[in-house]
């Protein structure tokens, strides 16, 4: 799999604060971004937003709206899992990236990002999908890896995709193998299969005590 600093962009020059807003207003005319990184003396000072540049006096120069910016970056050490989060909190579609001296090094897009995460193992290596939940303060991702792998399985990756006061639902990817091992395992530490499964003998043995007692009441 590639570094994600393979994805750095240096296609677009960031703004300076000597230009003027009409200059801003061109550029989100041609490229379809939602904001612009701004540097003085190239140094990085922020992200002018287009609804922002949208309704600020075009013939004033950039640096005269630096309250306008928005304050977001990345460094180029950071994992691909920290940048996606970025984008999320901050609702853009490009990203600063900085290096450890807090210099401008160039941007990434966010559809470069999903490309990355879609080459990962969790999505391109075979596998299934098991979706568990328990209580918050009971849930462990040790214990959810030992008894993936206690039971035969390979975890391919997995992470929280809802959680709240209460519960927290996690989703893995592991190997096909040993599925049905693997759902009675988390049961036994009483962990809730959100999930369905055909491999599942847990779900057909209740299936089969629903058809049995319908039968029974239906003689």
């Amino acid at each position: 799999m590639h570094n994600l600093t393979n994805y750095i962009n240096f296609d677009i020059k960031p703004l300076k604060t000597t230009q003027t807003i009409a200059d801003a207003q061109d550029l989100f005319l041609e490229i379809p971004y939602s904001h612009f990184p701004v540097t003085e003396n190239n140094v990085y000072v922020g992200c002018l937003r287009k609804e922002d540049a949208e309704v600020l006096n075009e013939n004033t120069l950039i640096s005269e709206n630096k309250f306008d910016f928005e304050r977001f970056f990345v460094r180029d050490t950071m994992i691909w899992l920290d940048v996606l989060e970025e984008f999320a909190k901050n609702e853009c579609n490009i990203m600063p990236v900085l290096n450890v001296k807090n210099a401008y090094i160039g941007y990434y897009e966010i559809e470069d990002v999903i490309k990355f995460f879609q080459d990962s193992p969790f999505l391109k290596e075979e596998g299934g999908i098991i979706v568990v939940q328990k209580p918050k303060s009971d849930y462990s991702i040790s214990q959810i890896s030992q008894i993936v792998e206690g039971n035969g399985g390979k975890l391919l990756g997995l992470f929280i995709s809802n959680i709240n006061d209460q519960l927290v639902e996690v989703t893995l990817k592991i190997s096909q193998s040993y599925m049905n091992e693997i759902l009675q395992g988390f049961r036994r530490y009483e962990y809730v299969i959100i999930s369905e499964h055909q491999e599942d003998s847990y779900l057909e043995n209740l299936k089969e005590r629903s058809d049995y007692l319908d039968k029974y009441l239906n003689i």
